[in-house]
C-alpha cells in the first residue's frame, strides 16, 4: 500500500465508522494522463450515491487540510460492484458458501483458473470445493479471488 492510500485510510476511519460503512479498497493510481485516488465502500444492503457522496466530501475536506497530494487527482467514492475481488479475512468470511474464481499467478495443474465453493481462508491457504474434491491455493500463488456471478 502506497504512502497516500495508506494516509487516506487513516483520514477516512472516522467518516466510514461513524456511518456503519465498511472500508473495502483504495487506489491511487494513474491511467492515461489522470491520476485517481479511488475509494471503496460497502454496507449491509449496498451503498447509495448518498452513501458516496457523504465520503466524498468528508474525505475532500481532509485532503485539502492535509494536501498530501502533489499533483492533481480525480477522487472517486463508490461501491466495490458485485464482483469485487476479496481482499480481506472479512471479505472471505461474508463469502463462505458462495461461488468463487481463483486466479493464479503460477499454473497448478496445467490451469490458472479455479472455480467452486469458498470453504474459506484458513492458515493463508484459500479453500473451495469443486466437482473434484477439495483445493487449496497458497495466498501467495493468487493473484484475484472474485465471486462468480451467474444469471
Amino acid at each position: 500500500m502506497s504512502r497516500i492510500e495508506e494516509l487516506t485510510r487513516q483520514l477516512v476511519t472516522p467518516a466510514i465508522e461513524k456511518n456503519n460503512f465498511e472500508l473495502v479498497d483504495i487506489e491511487y493510481k494513474k491511467e492515461g494522463n489522470n491520476w485517481y485516488l479511488r475509494v471503496y465502500i460497502d454496507k449491509d444492503g449496498g451503498v447509495s450515491l448518498d452513501d458516496c457522496q457523504i465520503i466524498s466530501e468528508y474525505l475532500s475536506e481532509k485532503l485539502d487540510e492535509v494536501d498530501p497530494i502533489e499533483n492533481s487527482y480525480i477522487l472517486e467514492v463508490s461501491s466495490p460492484g458485485i464482483d469485487r475481488p476479496l481482499k480481506t479475512k472479512r471479505d472471505f468470511d461474508k463469502f463462505k458458501g458462495s461461488l468463487v474464481e481463483v486466479s493464479l499467478y503460477q499454473a497448478i495443474d496445467k490451469k490458472k483458473k479455479y472455480e467452486g465453493e469458498l470453504v474459506g481462508l484458513i492458515n493463508d491457504k484459500i479453500v473451495i470445493v469443486d466437482d473434484n474434491g477439495t483445493k487449496e491455493f497458497d495466498v501467495k500463488n493468487v493473484s484475484l479471488v472474485k465471486p462468480v456471478i451467474k444469471f
